[in-house]
């Protein structure tokens, strides 16, 4: 009996960081009706609650190192955790990749973004790149598949995300959206196995809802964030 939807956010239910659209958000809508329903992703609470255009649900950030909940009509952080990182070495593994793969020597901003949570960001066009042509860096990931091996072994310690539309995530091990949802479905009551019901569109490797996969969590994958109330109608009927 499934009680709980988990919603990716970038791919599944927008095109990448943009606002939640009329459509998808009436679907959700609907679905609230029926199920509980809780966003994980890669970015803070925040910044994805004003993507979805403050449609009221509770959030899962950075690949969960951050939780928010809805009270009295506002997202509520309740948990904040962070970690430091040696800035030297994740900007001299920057500097190695662009030296491997000189067609990204050049980039808009900071060749590496440190987060206040502890997560790291190589953003292949810079940080401060502009957003259209961040979507249409590497629409199909190939790109970012190249130079995939190169960065996991660089950053050995760490698990690598094929991040967003132009970037690398990088966070400690003990983060990932599968250890998030389970923590979420322990202290809520839920059961992983048979309860729950995951969309997402970044199941490959690299991707960031990799781990969702190989911990066999029931899942649907969404091939176009436009398809999304296609892929839930199942859940509605």
């Amino acid at each position: 009996m499934i009680k709980l939807l988990v919603f990716d956010l970038d791919g599944t239910l927008t095109q990448h960081r943009s606002k939640l659209g009329e459509e998808n958000r009436n679907v959700l809508y609907r679905l609230s009706k029926k199920y509980k329903m809780i966003m994980i992703g890669a970015g803070g609470c925040m910044r994805i609650y004003n993507q979805m255009r403050e449609f009221p649900i509770d959030i899962i950030g950075y690949y969960g190192m951050q939780e928010s909940v809805m009270r009295g009509g506002e997202p509520v952080i309740i948990r904040d955790e962070k970690y430091s990182v040696d800035k030297e070495y994740f900007t001299e593994g920057a500097r190695l990749i662009r030296e491997k793969y000189p067609q990204y020597s050049e980039f808009k901003g900071e060749t590496i973004e440190f987060h206040p949570t502890g997560m790291v960001t190589f953003p292949f066009l810079g940080t401060k790149a502009d957003v259209n042509d961040k979507v249409a860096f590497d629409p199909t990931r190939e790109k970012r598949a190249v130079v995939y091996p190169f960065a996991k072994e660089y950053f050995k310690d760490y698990t690598v995300f094929i991040g967003g539309s132009s970037s690398f995530d990088i966070i400690s091990k003990k983060y990932d959206k599968f250890h998030a949802l389970e923590r979420y479905c322990e202290e809520n009551g839920y059961d992983i196995n048979s309860e729950v019901v995951y969309f997402g569109d970044d199941f490959g490797v690299g991707g960031n809802d990799e781990q969702i996969k190989d911990g066999n969590v029931r899942r649907v994958f969404v091939d176009d964030y436009r398809n999304f109330g296609k892929k839930a109608q199942f859940l509605l009927d």
